[in-house]
């Protein structure tokens, strides 16, 4: 069976990390729609080009555009038996064009299963991450000091670099992307779950709990 998986959550509730390690675990690809912008303007594709116009205005990629990107990235080979995908949709309207996209790419094929998984987890404890977290500026690791601190304090395990602290890092700015957050995307939440495929995990806890708990919602 084909699995089809979003992640739902807001900012620092852990979507990253175990976005990373169920695409190695599952063998599908992990597309980053953030990363796929950039790629496609980096190789000079059409999609790219045109995408980039916008970019160098400082305006918003068109949503028509972005859904054509990620359409041609979920009808590659590689999706055939699933993906996860990270950063998209972030809308109702969003999740209207995948559920097309969905349907188009799998027109010939009846055993698809599609999953949105909300991390559910206290904005306290969202703030208390995203002030003690931490980030390697050479490879872009990133850290917590307190649920995944650097063996050696201080270092980036990878390449021993100095590790930062982004500047947007603070309980004000955490806050704010928090408003944000549950005014646009929040409503994806009762989207999915009146449509009857929204799985919801507690986010609390360490990232070997919560890794649990995702592997039971997968199955």
């Amino acid at each position: 069976m084909k699995k089809e998986l979003i992640f739902l959550g807001p900012p620092a509730c852990g979507k990253g990390t175990q976005t990373n390690r169920l695409a190695e675990f599952l063998n599908f690809p992990h597309v980053d729609t953030g990363s796929l912008l950039r790629n496609e303007i980096k190789n000079g594709t059409e999609a790219g080009i045109e995408a980039k116009k916008f970019i160098d205005k400082g305006q918003l990629v068109p949503a028509e555009l972005v859904a054509k990107i990620i359409k041609n990235r979920l009808s590659k080979y590689d999706c055939k038996n699933g993906y996860i995908l990270d950063g998209y949709p972030r809308s109702v309207e969003q999740a209207d064009k995948l559920e097309i996209i969905n349907n188009e790419i799998n027109k010939d094929n009846n055993d698809v299963e599609f999953k949105a998984i909300y991390f559910d987890i206290d904005t306290n404890v969202l703030v208390e991450r995203i002030v003690n977290r931490r980030s390697c500026p050479v490879c872009g690791e990133i850290y917590n000091l307190e649920f995944k601190p650097p063996k050696t304090e201080g270092h980036c395990d990878n390449d021993g670099a100095e590790l930062v602290q982004r500047k947007d890092d603070t309980r004000e700015v955490a806050q704010a992307r928090f408003d944000t957050y549950f005014n646009e995307t929040a409503p994806l939440i009762d989207y999915y779950k009146n449509k009857g495929v929204l799985k919801t995990i507690n986010a609390n806890g360490t990232i070997d709990e919560v890794w649990e708990r995702l592997l039971e919602v997968i199955k």
